[in-house]
């Protein structure tokens, strides 16, 4: 399909955020494709992290990988990559000519079903630098991304349905000001994996 059929990105309409989104990006993937081979591929892990002081496991799997020096710490859990696999190497280099940006590592995530989620946070660690550049490519079923200000708490809330194949890209200010997360789904649903590319200093 050639590149012109593709949607532009969509500026969100959010403060102090840089947010695009992308509901069919220019990566030449056969998303159904790629989605089974990583989810068959992938050597899926759940861990217990620290949050507030208290101790809970992953409602979620996930994996991570990159350089050799792109170790990463949140929540009191630290991840030593495993090497990019052929496919992984193909998704950074095709979502770095589209977002502009360059990434060393790339943190896996699979919600295996409704109950799965990924809680209120921010990508603001310091490993990550201070305005850093998240792309995050979705595959299989559609989950809804929410953000809120951190600060200016008399902003909506903005959701953001995050389709198959689709690719968002958070930059500049966003993790100073917005946290993001994806609710938990009273109804059953099939299983999404996302991958969020990211650059983390030695």
């Amino acid at each position: 399909m050639s590149l012109e059929l593709f949607d532009e990105p969509q500026a969100l309409p959010m403060p102090d955020a840089e947010v695009l989104y992308w509901p069919q990006p220019p990566l030449d993937i056969d998303a159904g494709e790629t989605l089974a081979q990583l989810v068959d591929e992938t050597q899926w892990r759940q861990d217990d992290v620290k949050i507030f002081g208290k101790t809970y496991a992953q409602p979620r799997l996930h994996a991570w990988h990159g350089d050799a020096d792109s170790q990463y710490t949140y929540s009191g859990l630290t991840l030593q990559p495993e090497p990019w696999t052929p496919l992984l190497q193909t998704l950074r280099n095709a979502v770095s000519k589209v977002s502009g940006a360059s990434f060393n590592s790339v943190l896996l995530n699979l919600y295996r079903d409704g109950r799965d989620s990924m809680g209120m946070h921010a990508d603001d660690e310091r490993e990550l630098g201070p305005n850093p550049v998240i792309a995050s490519l979705s595959f299989g079923e559609e989950r809804v991304l929410t953000f809120k200000h951190r600060q200016r708490r008399e902003l909506e809330s903005v959701k953001l349905p995050l389709g198959h194949g689709s690719l968002l890209l958070m930059r500049g200010a966003t993790q100073h000001h917005w946290k993001h997360g994806i609710a938990k789904l009273s109804r059953s649903c099939g299983p999404r994996l996302n991958l969020t590319f990211r650059q983390v200093n030695p």
